[in-house]
């Protein structure tokens, strides 16, 4: 899924792939990673991760947009494939300058109503992230619905109405804010990879690479 995404993507913005160096391939918790990011031209920063394991019976997908030239919400899909179960975490976080009308997104949550929730557990960030955010888990038999939701979701992020960014360093900041909550705070990918690279080279990983923050 997440090529189409990005072929969803390049439709509409030129992407320009930058060099990670050796965070392009990486181990941890019996996980190969690779990594690619990307600049979308008018967008933001745009990065994907995949991740497969224990003899191919998981698989892991995440396509992270960051943007800083027009204000739209930081944008994160992730897609889990383990033991037979599907799960697919689309969120939104309040990078916002501005109000935003997100209606769009709610109407495509409201499609696919009838798909299996999954508990997103709580958080530290869930008081910055936007109730247009989606949690799903179910069966291999879901999958094609779940790919329908994830493209409609993402079309319909990518049609928000917004405006070229006005504060450039303001919209950096709250990018940042969230970046910064996962190194010190913690979650599940952080977590892995704090245990596996260290707080030094994973905080170099998030800030310089996957979301484009520290640099």
């Amino acid at each position: 899924m997440t090529d189409k995404l990005l072929g969803i993507l390049k439709e509409k913005y030129t992407l320009d792939a930058l060099d990670v160096g050796d965070f392009s391939r990486l181990k941890a918790s019996g996980m190969k990673f690779s990594v690619a990011v990307y600049r979308a031209e008018g967008l933001g920063h745009v990065s994907v991760m995949r991740a497969r394991g224990f003899f191919g019976l998981m698989r892991m997908d995440t396509l992270m947009i960051v943007p800083d030239a027009l204000d739209l919400p930081l944008y994160s899909y992730d897609r889990i494939y383990a033991m037979g179960n599907d799960t697919l975490i689309v969120e939104l976080y309040d990078t916002l300058l501005g109000e935003r009308d997100l209606s769009a997104l709610t109407a495509v949550k409201e499609r696919f109503a009838h798909l299996s929730e999954r508990d997103p557990g709580e958080h530290w960030y869930d008081s910055i992230k936007l109730p247009e955010s989606i949690s799903k888990k179910g069966k291999k038999a879901e999958e094609r619905d779940f790919d329908a939701l994830a493209t409609e979701h993402f079309c319909a992020y990518l049609g928000i109405d917004a405006p070229a960014v006005s504060d450039k360093e303001k919209k950096r900041e709250l990018s940042a804010r969230y970046v910064e909550g996962l190194l010190s705070e913690g979650g599940p990918s952080t977590d892995v990879f704090k245990r596996e690279l260290g707080a030094e080279r994973t905080a170099e990983l998030f800030r310089k690479v996957l979301f484009g923050t520290g640099l």
